[in-house]
């Protein structure tokens, strides 16, 4: 062996510098990642709480829509309940009123018959004409009221309770009634407004195939318009002078006027009719 040995170098390979690259690039794609993920967390976060705000805003108008509408329905259930309940109202009244006019007609038949047998009674036993006479005028009289008050029986009545006359002769039977004060009329439209008893009326329009008319009322320095009434339609209204209302109503039109009759308390009948003399003059 020789004493003289070489030296033995010991060499280290080197790292290559693509690989120090390359850890920095995968950790700085890392950071970007990381980065995007936070902010994609982020605005999932942000998007679910505004989709829960919308959803909670959107329950919230639903449900006050709904109580809305809730209550909406309970009110109209109410009304319907009302107007149910005034329409078997009136229809019991109306049943009531043809059964009370019915008994009435029967009781009036009844009486006229047994008035006219005891008369025929009556009459057998007079030997006398003149008494004869008498009793068949008395029965006369008798016959006639008792059939004024059988056709005042089958007249309408209006919604104050007053008897509706449709002519001449039924404006008759009312004035012997003695209850109101009745003024007959027939305006005519190119007359303009005309008075009847305390009050003016005016006819505007007339339509003949409807039975129907419009008209204007003037009463103490006032004017109302009625459009589009029917015949033998009571019009009510209060003047100064009357607690109790008037009425008016028109029972013929033509195309070119309308006639019937105004109704006037007895209370102010004679103010009535001292403020028509007094226009007049």
């Amino acid at each position: 062996m020789s004493d003289f040995q070489e030296p033995i170098h010991h060499t280290t390979a080197e790292t290559p510098r693509w690989v120090g690259l390359a850890v920095a690039v995968l950790g700085g794609v890392s950071l970007v990642s990381l980065g995007l993920g936070w902010s994609a967390i982020n605005r999932t976060n942000g998007i679910q709480e505004s989709t829960e705000a919308s959803v909670k805003q959107s329950n919230d108008a639903i449900q006050q829509r709904l109580a809305k509408e809730e209550e909406i329905n309970q009110q109209l259930e109410s009304d319907l309940r009302v107007v149910t309940d005034k329409l078997n109202l009136t229809q019991t009244q109306l049943v009531s009123a043809r059964k009370a006019t019915k008994a009435t007609s029967v009781a009036v038949d009844k009486k006229l018959s047994g008035l006219e047998s005891s008369v025929n009674t009556q009459l057998a036993t007079k030997a006398n004409a003149d008494d004869v006479n008498k009793l068949n005028g008395d029965v006369d009289g008798v016959k006639t009221d008792l059939d004024a008050q059988k056709n005042s029986l089958q007249m309408a009545r209006s919604e104050m309770g007053t008897l509706i006359a449709r002519n001449h002769d039924e404006i008759d039977q009312l004035r012997r009634m003695g209850q109101r004060d009745y003024f007959e009329f027939s305006v005519t439209r190119k007359n303009g407004a005309e008075h009847v008893g305390s009050i003016m009326v005016e006819l505007k329009d007339v339509n003949t195939k409807k039975n129907q008319y419009t008209i204007n009322v003037l009463a103490d320095d006032k004017s109302f318009e009625k459009k589009n009434r029917s015949v033998n339609e009571p019009i009510f209204f209060y003047t100064g002078g009357s607690k109790a209302a008037l009425e008016l109503v028109v029972n013929k039109v033509t195309k070119t006027t309308a006639s019937g009759y105004l109704s006037i308390p007895k209370s102010a009948g004679t103010s009535a009719s001292a403020s028509a003399s007094a226009t007049a003059q």
